[in-house]
């Protein structure tokens, strides 16, 4: 017998939602702490939502749950960058390759695409880059492979804004987006694969360039 998980509460869903995208649109830090009573009073909640959240928070990776020092944002470095990224490069570019031969449809990406070029800021830039790389591999037609990459989407995200942040290159990386989908459309499912790879890869060698061994983020 299957059990399915218990369904979030709305509070604790809607205090989940809202510090989690401030975390990736930086107006939570890496290594900010996140106090539940602070929490609790800026969204008008009690503390058992906010605790709640940031539990789930912490089983995706994006805050640090310490008895020493409460919940933080999670800090990003080189290894905890190479470690998200190396999973990207083994699963994103085969479910890409999938959703392709399977004649899955791309609308999704190219909205999410033109979101991007026409973003009014980095905030927004941020969210539409992750929609457009979870609508590569959606419709790959094997949803373990499709959940194995969520699980790392949101660490993902936090890589990239601590990366444009201080290494703003947004513009070079919206070109490869385009390449990637212009392949993908074009129903070359391994040269689209392949530029996939490639912009992946290069990634995090431009954000932590002392990292000899690091592969790039997107």
């Amino acid at each position: 017998m299957t059990f399915a998980p218990a369904p979030i509460p709305s509070r604790t869903q809607y205090v989940l939602e809202a510090i989690k995208h401030a975390i990736l649109t930086a107006r939570l830090r890496p290594g900010q702490a996140l106090v539940e009573t602070e929490l609790a009073a800026q969204f008008g909640v009690s503390k058992t939502p906010v605790r709640e959240a940031l539990k789930t928070l912490a089983g995706t990776g994006l805050v640090v749950m310490s008895q020493y020092k409460g919940v933080t944002v999670r800090l990003v470095d080189a290894t905890m960058a190479r470690e998200v990224y190396d999973v990207r490069l083994l699963l994103e570019p085969e479910a890409l390759r999938r959703s392709i031969t399977r004649g899955a449809s791309l609308e999704a990406a190219q909205e999410a695409l033109e979101r991007a070029d026409s973003a009014a800021d980095p905030a927004d830039r941020s969210l539409a880059n992750r929609d457009f790389h979870r609508a590569l591999y959606l419709p790959c037609g094997n949803p373990l492979l499709s959940r194995m990459l969520d699980e790392v989407r949101d660490q993902a995200a936090l890589v990239s804004t601590v990366a444009w942040s201080a290494v703003p290159s947004w513009e070079r990386e919206a070109a490869e987006h385009r390449e990637i989908l212009r392949l993908a459309l074009a129903d070359d499912a391994e040269a689209a694969a392949g530029a996939l790879h490639h912009h992946i890869a290069s990634f995090v060698r431009r954000a932590f360039p002392d990292d000899e061994d690091g592969g790039d983020a997107a």
